[in-house]
């Protein structure tokens, strides 16, 4: 029997006492379903004095036999087998390139086809790969395998994501199967990277030891291992069925074949996502309290972990609703913050998190794609109704929220100790983009002293398990490739983020990794024209388009594509990833920037109060203020210039010492040596007129 599930979508709708909401029933035949949808009024699954109506049709009389509206992605999901046909057939076809349905369903195996925008003529199509990390995690076999895999069939870099994966750009579709049945065999998997299920689950990248911490790798890996897709489709399609799946833990097999309360399709091969999977791409993050490396709030699900007094974890706090993606000019899309749901006991959180993906599986809108994230759903019947709902799923009522301490951004940059006696090393990677030397460097580190690693939330690198005595020719190795300790690299630089954009992004309207270094250095610049200090460092962040990938709706300063070599400026994030951004101004040319970066942030060197970072500034002086200051923008009041420019610093020691001095004084190196020339000067001026 071929089998399908009703996709019932929903929104409030007031005053309105005959639209019901319809209640999720289970695993549907599709002849079940043809004389359901002749049947609009549905009995509502739990008390409320709300009213919902599905969105994806008008209401019409229970007589119509008009099919619900459905974007063509959810007809190529339930005609898919499962997503198997027809991408099994098209990889075997001797085009370069696979048909609109197997585009879509080669995202669930993790993987977007992709053609080079910067050729003319003829399309260059090839195909660009995620693998999926929980946490970051990357064994030693895997990265090896990745760096083999980037120089024989990529275009000889790896990308880091921000979803802490690896991204393997320029794979020929001849040699697909081989890359990924590669990658499966080496401890590897690209299975969920993308499409419309749960993505790759955040934690925090550090391998520290703390019980806090290990619990949130736990958890962060028992979720993903939960919402991982059941019916085999990956292995059939890559390594004809042969199944390379690690053994699960108990309590994860028991919560993904719970159905108490009604969360899975009875006997389907998919028992949580049945044939149609989720309206779109929903992604969780797991962290412990002040860590917000994983930018906590922008993601569907926030977990966090909550311990007594001893650090032995009891609990999680669940934060639901968050989301980057928009569409310019269409303002009933936006990025969103997530919001507090409520507290589980520890031994909870696998059945609260599947109520959640249900609530969203059979309630998300699946009509219009730009609007089937679950903010959405959240944000049409708000927090209690949607808290109302999930209950019902998970079968209790979730406790209070417990109260956290401020939440602050973590790198893990530089040296620490894991607490087991070895230590693991934060290595900046400008933009995630590991290629030439770096690469080269990186192996044979890697590869030496048999270290695994894990990719962070900022798309850097942490190697683990290092001995001490190993620290020295460690250090001195990755300097030599440019992989210096954090102190040496620009403040700017360590906490920028760029999606890739052009040339292979198909959603790019601008330049966002190609752009980044020169916008950058031309922030130092105008840092440097308005007398700004080295450390008043602002996070910046660039995506070539309004889908978010790189956050920067969470940015200080963030630059959305809107136009040929134009950027949206986003400004009022703050450092530690907790306030959303909002939008300042539109169409602004990429050479024209600093004509808005110098008044901005004049007006922040002079105004600021104390330690009040760029977008907390912004925020308190309002967008109606600084618009007026960037239009009546006149340039800096300069002294007038030296006649000469000096080189001051002759060689690399001279200037690390005196960089040391100044930081002391909160000072650049350059201002410290120009104050004691002028010293010198003066004193000398002073014996002579003695």
């Amino acid at each position: 029997m071929t089998t399908s599930f009703g996709s019932a979508t929903s929104t409030v709708i007031p005053n309105d006492p005959k639209i019901r909401m319809q209640s999720f029933t289970g695993l549907k035949s599709l002849h079940s379903i043809a004389l359901a949808r002749n049947h609009r009024v549905f009995p509502l699954p739990f008390s409320t004095p709300s009213v919902i109506r599905a969105v994806s049709t008008p209401v019409k009389p229970e007589t119509s036999t008009t099919e619900p509206k459905r974007s063509k992605v959810e007809i190529f999901k339930e005609q898919s087998n499962f997503i198997r046909y027809p991408l099994n057939e098209e990889i075997l076809t001797d085009t370069p390139n696979i048909n609109e349905a197997a585009t879509q369903l080669i995202k669930f195996h993790g993987s977007y086809q992709q053609y080079n925008r910067d050729e003319r003529g003829t399309r260059s199509y090839s195909f660009m790969l995620r693998t999926k990390n929980p946490g970051g995690k990357v064994p030693n076999q895997l990265y090896l395998t990745m760096d083999d895999l980037a120089d024989q069939f990529g275009v000889g870099t790896l990308r880091l994501t921000t979803r802490q994966t690896f991204q393997l750009h320029g794979v020929l579709k001849k040699n697909l199967k081989t890359v990924m049945s590669t990658i499966i065999k080496n401890m590897g998997s690209t299975l969920g990277a993308c499409g419309d299920l749960n993505r790759n689950v955040l934690a925090p990248a550090a391998p520290l030891m703390t019980k806090e911490y290990l619990f949130a790798q736990e958890t962060a890996d028992n979720i993903a291992a939960l919402l991982t897709p059941q019916s085999g489709f990956y292995y059939d399609v890559w390594v004809d069925g042969e199944r390379f799946m690690t053994s699960e833990p108990p309590e994860v097999v028991k919560a993904r074949n719970d159905n108490s309360h009604k969360t899975n399709f009875p006997d389907s091969p998919e028992p949580i996502y049945g044939t149609q999977f989720l309206p779109r791409k929903f992604k969780i993050a797991v962290t412990v309290p002040t860590d917000n490396s994983v930018d906590i709030l922008t993601n569907d699900i926030g977990v966090v972990v909550v311990s007594d007094d001893n650090g032995e974890p009891q609990g999680l706090n669940i934060y639901v609703g968050g989301g980057m993606g928009r569409t310019h000019r269409m303002e009933a899309t936006f990025p969103r913050l997530g919001e507090l749901l409520g507290y589980v006991p520890k031994e909870d959180i696998l059945y609260a998190i599947k109520a959640i993906v249900a609530t969203q599986r059979d309630h998300g809108r699946r009509d219009d794609r730009r609007y089937s994230r679950m903010k959405y759903l959240i944000s049409s019947w708000g927090i209690e109704k949607f808290k109302t709902v999930v209950e019902q799923y998970y079968g209790k009522k979730f406790e209070p929220f417990r109260e956290l301490p401020e939440w602050e951004f973590k790198s893990y940059l530089g040296w620490h100790e894991q607490g087991d006696g070895a230590l693991f090393c934060g290595l900046h990677v400008d933009n995630g983009r590991v290629g030439g030397k770096m690469k080269k460097t990186l192996r044979e580190v890697i590869e030496k002293y048999n270290l695994n690693m894990r990719i962070t939330p900022n798309q850097n690198i942490i190697l683990c398990d290092i001995r001490s005595a190993w620290r020295r020719p460690i250090t001195t190795v990755l300097a030599q490739a440019g992989l210096l300790h954090p102190k040496y690299v620009d403040p700017l630089n360590l906490t920028a983020m760029a999606c890739p954009a052009f040339p292979l992004c198909p959603l790019a309207i601008t330049e966002a990794e190609r752009g980044i270094p020169d916008i950058l250095k031309r922030v130092r610049s105008v840092f440097e024209k308005v007398s700004l200090k080295y450390n008043d460092s602002v996070v910046i962040r660039i995506t070539g388009c309004p889908n978010g990938c790189a956050r920067p709706y969470m940015a200080e300063l963030g630059l959305v594509g809107d136009g040929p070599n134009s950027y949206q400026i986003w400004l009022g994030g703050t450092p530690n990833q907790t306030q959303l951004a909002r939008s300042f101004m539109d169409k602004v040319k990429v050479q024209d920037l600093e004509n808005v970066f110098e008044p901005l942030f004049y007006y922040w060197k002079q105004k600021r109060q104390p330690k009040e970072s760029f977008g907390d500034f912004t925020a308190r002086i309002g967008f109606e203020k600084l618009k007026e200051l960037v239009d009546k923008w006149e340039g800096v009041v300069q002294t007038p210039p030296a006649r000469y420019n000096l080189k001051l610093f002759a060689d690399k020691e001279t200037y690390e010492v005196m960089d040391e001095l100044a930081k002391l004084q909160n000072k650049s190196a350059h201002q410290l040596a120009i104050e004691v020339i002028r010293n010198f000067v003066a004193s000398q001026q002073n014996g002579k007129s003695e």
